[in-house]
């Protein structure tokens, strides 16, 4: 590496010095050497190999000392043909060890890269869905990538710099001091200019680096809200494109402002330093070269020493600068640590009973449920806040008591809030209970295996999320085995057939981000043949039928009548004209069942759901009778009539 090489180098290093200084547990350093374990064998040849490559580059010098000594001493052909035969080994085996230096390098690195990203993703994948409703993605992606790497490079790039720059400054200030302890003093006495205003101008720049990160976070946050498909609908509807425009254009120019500044800076910076190491030549050649003539060093020594000059700085200053890149990668260790660390709340039994064939049933025995708290599911960092919330742990569910037969159909309705979704949940396991149990053909949901329970269960949820995939992808969700003809089956039941058949490539039309390219309606309606495509024995609808019109309703209305028939069915509806028909109808409120019935005995009652019935039903009569004004007033007008509100 050159001098310039190095000054960029030791710059760099010194600017990423931003950070804590922070103290790490052993338990830290064990649990590292865990990770490095199965990559021992190449560690140990990628240090061996890190050993001989710095011996080669102190050699080289030593051998151009003598090429100069036999010259100048009028030596032999002989000698001088060997000993430049020698300087290309020596070149060629230096090329051969880089080589296998990096091949190895990225081996261990990649590996390693390997291991922490399955193992967090793993380990993600089995978090409680608390634990996304809280964290920010955008953070959790960043520990699968930036932590990462910055954890490889403690093996494929601190490590081996450590081991050969070591070695190769031992090796050079044994060389150098053999040769002139004179020269070597003074080339150490100006290692001060090197490394001092490195550091003073490392602060500079990381100051600049951190405000120009600043920017360009909130400049990728401001893209990634608005360049969505809702949040590009917001802003179209109710922004102000013009000072976006502005907001965004301010941020950009701080940061080319910025990055103008640390370009004179670095520049400034390398050709200050340049000219320390020209001086240190300098030195070398003036000192060297008198005591060549005065006849107490040879002029192969004055050659040996300034090639020498670079291998002692270039090591000095990177072993200045592994302080950092150590602490950096255990900072970054820590941060995937954070996470493995995290303990998900729904675990899978060892020994996990089996379900009943055929239909079965599922009993809600004396439910209680809290919300956990987030301290149970979350960290500060994820979330991006200062100290998480504190709030959590309160019930929210009460001694809920439902029993739904093998192939029947039992609704819930109440107000917002009430707790209808949370028992939905409850029942797909997508968090345990605080107390009582949630039995599937008498065995408790818990001593289930994960598997058993997801061939078993299918729901729709309200929200109809789709991935930014093909409409066949995004089916086989449910059966990765499906033919194209059992998809096709499943989008006609679910009244989808012919909107899918006029997309430009079928099935394999990519829906976009959250199915943002099809309607409401046609998401939903992906979501309910995603449902009938799984054939599941136990279906949870929590307002599976909310994104639609009243004639795609009655459509996906008839489809789900054949989807449920002799199913177990638990729907959750707002609409109470969706469940008339339902076996069984339990109203919610306040995390209770208040009332239970069907839907003619509960209007017989009198109670809280009649009232939610003449409520919805009122609003519906007053809203039909103002689209009958609206519609008459318009023909007396002359005018088209206007659409329903």
């Amino acid at each position: 590496m050159s001098m310039e090489g190095a000054a960029h180098s030791s710059l760099w290093r010194m600017v990423s010095d931003t950070g804590e200084r922070r103290a790490f547990s052993p338990a830290t350093f064990r649990r590292i050497m865990a990770f490095a374990a199965p990559h021992r064998t190449r560690l140990i040849v990628f240090v061996v190999l890190s050993v001989a490559s710095a011996v080669l580059a102190v050699l080289t010098p030593i051998l151009a000392g003598e090429v100069v000594d036999a010259i100048t001493g009028r030596g032999s052909v002989g000698t001088v043909t060997w000993l430049a035969v020698l300087i290309a080994v020596a070149a060629l085996a230096d090329a051969g060890l880089g080589l296998l230096t990096r091949w190895f390098s990225s081996r261990i690195g990649e590996g390693l890269i390997l291991d922490l990203r399955r193992a967090v993703y793993d380990h993600v994948q089995r978090m409680p869905v608390a634990f996304f409703n809280r964290t920010r993605t955008g953070a959790l992606v960043s520990r699968l990538n930036s932590d990462v790497l910055g954890a490889q490079r403690a093996f494929s790039g601190t490590l081996s710099g450590v081991v050969s720059n070591v070695v190769a400054l031992v090796l050079t200030v044994a060389v150098m001091v053999s040769i002139s302890w004179q020269i070597t003093l003074l080339a150490l006495v100006l290692l001060p200019l090197f490394l001092i205003p490195a550091r003073r101008m490392g602060g500079r720049l990381a100051s600049l680096q951190r405000e120009a990160a600043n920017l360009n976070a909130a400049m990728s946050t401001q893209m990634t809200e608005r360049f969505s498909a809702p949040g590009a609908t917001l802003i179209k509807l109710f922004g102000q494109p013009e000072a976006e425009s502005a907001e965004f254009a301010l941020r950009a120019g701080r940061v080319r402002d910025i990055g103008v500044k640390t370009a004179m800076l670095q520049t400034v910076f390398v050709t200050a330093l340049t000219l320390v190491s020209a001086l240190a030549l300098a030195l070398v050649y003036g000192l060297g070269g008198f005591l060549a003539i005065v006849g107490t060093l040879n002029p192969g020594d004055v050659v040996t020493l300034a090639l020498l000059l670079t291998r002692l700085y270039v090591p000095l200053t990177a072993l200045a600068s592994a302080r950092v890149e150590i602490m950096s990668a255990l900072v970054s260790f820590e941060r995937v640590f954070e996470v493995l660390d995290l303990t998900p709340l729904i675990v899978e039994k060892e020994d996990p009973a089996p379900l009943p064939p055929g239909p079965i049933g599922v009993t809600l025995d004396h439910v209680s449920f809290a919300y956990p708290a987030a301290k149970d599911v979350s960290l500060a960092s994820l979330e991006e806040v200062a100290t998480l919330d504190t709030r959590g742990g309160e019930e929210v569910l009460h001694d809920v008591s439902v029993s739904i037969e093998p192939g029947q159909t039992v609704a819930l309705v109440g107000s917002s809030g009430a707790g209808k979704s949370t028992i939905a949940q409850l029942v797909a396991r997508l968090y345990d209970v605080t107390d009582g149990a949630i039995t599937y053909g008498g065995v408790d949901v818990r001593d289930v295996s994960f598997a058993s329970l997801r061939d078993t269960l299918g729901m729709v949820t309200q929200d109809g999320h789709l991935f930014h995939e093909t409409v066949r992808a995004n089916l086989a969700l449910a059966r990765p085995d499906a033919s194209d003809v059992q998809i096709w089956d499943a989008l006609r039941r679910a009244r989808l057939e012919a909107v899918i058949r006029a997309l430009p490539d079928g099935l394999s039309t990519v829906v976009g981000e959250r199915g943002y390219r099809l309607s409401g309606g046609e998401r939903q309606r992906m979501t309910i043949a995603r449902l009938l495509l799984a054939h599941p024995r136990v279906v949870i609808l929590d307002e599976a039928t909310s994104a639609l019109d009243s004639t795609n309703e009655a459509a996906v209305q008839a489809a789900l009548g054949e989807a449920l028939a002799g199913r177990t069915a638990l729907v959750i509806a707002h609409r109470l004209s969706t469940i008339r028909a339902a076996d069984a109808i339990l109203v919610i409120e306040g995390g209770r069942v208040v009332e239970r019935g069907t839907h003619t005995e509960l209007l017989a009652a009198g109670g809280r759901y009649a009232e939610l019935h003449a409520t919805q039903f009122a609003h519906q009569d007053t809203a039909q009778e103002a689209d009958g004004d609206r519609r008459a007033t318009s023909r007396d007008a002359g005018q088209a009539p206007a659409l329903a509100t």
